[in-house]
């Protein structure tokens, strides 16, 4: 399977800095989107940081597990390593927090792809998110850990609702809040084709409309890129925007 991958990032046309960090490293088949946590102490370094050291994790990890036979052992292997990968990112990020008190309180989302041949994994705290589009079909891969979301969920509020809602930025699990997270971890198959989008809420806040994902996951990763950022900057731009895509293609 052949990757090709294009990310942008931009501050918006609100907010002062940049809080968003990804990396997208198609050796490794490894993609990260962190969203620093408004209105918290350093959300920029808490962002940063994270993608750095999820990255070193699967960088140290990754190369054993490729040894081993395709398979459904494999599969729960690097499930397993996306998961400590963010549970040590939380661990170090909230201690850097309690170490140096002008990074107390920092914390961030972090949304993480692993494509190995025919397998993926989704790793997800927070509310970034993960699309993938296959045969015309958008799937949203994450779910959003959000106090909307868990009112969506339990039928509290209606879909009309959630979209209006003062609570909707309110996220319920973070990087780094606390020394310890629950990671939402999912494997699935991939095929040629495939294409993913991973993106933080200040894109995602403008792609109500499936066919403006359908139009996006149309052009080349390169161009999607740059036109999600002019997307979400002419909805706006109430926050920092990264969208990061992918394109799977046959040998």
């Amino acid at each position: 399977m052949r990757i090709r991958a294009s990310g942008r990032t931009d501050t918006g046309r609100t907010r002062s800095h940049n809080e968003d960090a990804f990396r997208a490293d198609e050796g490794l088949g490894l993609y990260i989107v962190c969203d620093g946590v408004g209105g918290r102490a350093r959300g920029e370094i808490a962002s940063e940081e994270t993608s750095d050291l999820i990255w070193d994790w699967v960088k140290r990890e990754q190369p054993r597990l490729r040894e081993m036979p395709r398979g459904e052992h494999r599969q729960n292997r690097e499930l397993s390593m996306i998961r400590s990968a963010i549970q040590n990112a939380c661990y170090l990020v909230h201690r850097m927090g309690e170490l140096d008190p002008d990074r107390r309180g920092m914390s961030t989302t972090a949304s993480v792809l692993l494509l190995d041949g025919d397998i993926g994994i989704v790793g997800q705290v927070g509310d970034s998110r993960v699309y993938r589009a296959r045969d015309g079909e958008i799937t949203q891969l994450t779910e959003d850990h959000t106090l909307v979301a868990l009112q969506l969920k339990s039928g509290l509020i209606t879909a009309e609702q959630a979209k209006t809602s003062r609570m909707k930025n309110m996220i319920t699990r973070a990087i780094g809040q606390k020394d310890y997270v629950d990671v939402d971890v999912r494997g699935f198959d991939v095929t040629a084709e495939d294409r993913f989008l991973l993106c933080s809420d200040g894109l995602h806040e403008y792609l109500d409309s499936t066919q403006t994902l359908a139009d996006l996951f149309g052009l080349d990763v390169y161009d999607g890129a740059r036109q999600a950022i002019v997307l979400a900057n002419e909805g706006g731009g109430k926050d920092n925007i990264t969208a990061l895509f992918i394109h799977c293609t046959g040998d």
